[in-house]
């Protein structure tokens, strides 16, 4: 490993599987949630359902960022901040310049619509939506540089990029990165509107499957150069070996049919990582259940890893917690480093029934075996922005998480 690589040190979840990193890989490998109904009395549709946090896992603070009180999002990347910190083992000192770069898709939306029905929530002070980075920031005790990333559901995918960028350029040695999301009625409407809002539950690739299904949560990682790492004695959890982006340019929504972008960004992906397409042991798609969706990424897939795919299990996790919007880049990040860890793949429950038109390998039954080098993530987004990271795994193997 070289001294300029970027590695993943510490790690830090919360999601519809509870509290924590060992509550989120135990709650993979048991195959993942369910939806619920949001409770919200006003959210008036004809499902209005996500995979919600439980209630004891939504932490209570901290209540406000200077004047503006917080809600669930902000609060619960917060909580996976300081879990991924300490994870890490970081020093007060080291988090003090650490840079922060978040990825946020709704924000602190639910505080603003809770003012609608009625009086303001915490009096009648401008508050900004967009205040989940600064929480992090102070959750941390970071005075680094601080970014929030809001490229719509690939946000975190991105934030995890460009802190590594950061990192290799010089501006920080360590980088608290990742996304975080809670409710939002406005979210929920607009999906209903477009009729991309699956009844049922999120059901990637599967024959049957009607759109996607939202989730709360967030993760975060801490990101070191290998050089910083090795100087202060950290264990690796894996190194994020590349991390390559583009857009279609095509539809506001609709991914261009080709697949000619993700196609080429997988590649350019495997090509900075050094890595042929067959050393790739698994991947977490972006695959949120939308028809449109899944059979692109499905055919891009073929197109890049050929016969491979029959041998390539997916990480279907959209199917197991949800789409968590600006934090799914960062859950399949953090899903595709326990994998490659623990070299497994997790089954969703109940199977799925995959569609034709997407040959894809989805375990069923029980986890998969990861064999080989790598896991390749991908992330894209309403606009036709993509991304595509690959993680290997660190010195060791990298470290266990129980």
């Amino acid at each position: 490993m070289d001294g300029r690589d970027i590695v993943i040190t510490g790690l830090g979840a919360i999601s519809c599987l509870g509290s924590g990193v060992p509550e989120f890989w135990r709650g993979l490998l048991a195959g993942g949630g369910a939806p619920a109904r949001v409770p919200d009395p006003l959210a008036h549709m004809r499902s209005p359902h996500k995979y919600l946090v439980p209630d004891g896992a939504v932490p209570a603070g901290p209540e406000t960022a200077a004047h503006v009180p917080l809600g669930a999002g902000p609060r619960m990347g917060a909580a996976a901040a300081r879990e991924a910190a300490a994870d890490a083992g970081l020093e007060p000192a080291a988090l003090d310049g650490a840079a922060v770069v978040v990825g946020v898709e709704m924000g602190n939306a639910e505080m603003h619509e809770g003012d609608r029905p009625g009086e303001p929530i915490g009096g009648t002070r401008w508050r900004p939506m967009t205040v989940t980075t600064a929480a992090v920031s102070a959750a941390v005790g970071s005075s680094g540089e601080s970014l929030s990333v809001g490229n719509a559901c690939a946000a975190s995918a991105y934030a995890l990029s460009i802190a590594a960028d950061m990192i290799r350029a010089g501006e920080a040695d360590v980088a608290v990165a990742g996304g975080a999301d809670g409710g939002s009625r406005a979210a929920l409407g607009a999906f209903h509107r477009m009729r991309a809002m699956d009844p049922v539950r999120c059901r990637p690739f599967d024959a049957g499957r009607a759109g996607t299904v939202f989730g709360d949560g967030a993760a975060m990682v801490v990101l070191e150069s290998a050089e910083h790492a090795a100087r202060r004695g950290a264990a690796v959890h894996a190194v994020l070996a590349a991390a390559e982006w583009s857009c279609d340019a095509h539809h506001i929504t609709a991914p261009e049919p080709s697949g000619r972008e993700i196609t080429d960004t997988m590649r350019r992906a495997l090509r900075a990582a050094g890595l042929d397409p067959g050393r790739i042991a698994a991947l977490v798609p972006h695959g949120t259940g939308t028809p449109l969706n899944d059979v692109t990424e499905s055919r891009a897939l073929r197109a890049v890893f050929g016969d491979h795919c029959d041998r390539l299990p997916l990480l279907n996790l959209k199917g197991m917690i949800g789409h968590t919007g600006g934090a799914a880049g960062a859950f399949a990040v953090l899903a595709g480093v326990l994998a490659l860890r623990h070299r497994l793949v997790p089954a969703a429950d109940p199977p799925v029934d995959r569609d034709p038109e997407c040959e894809v390998l989805l375990p069923e039954g029980g986890p998969a075996a990861v064999e080989g080098d790598g896991v390749m993530v991908n992330a894209y987004a309403f606009g036709g922005t993509n991304a595509s990271l690959i993680l290997t795994a660190g010195p060791g193997g990298g470290r266990s998480v129980q």
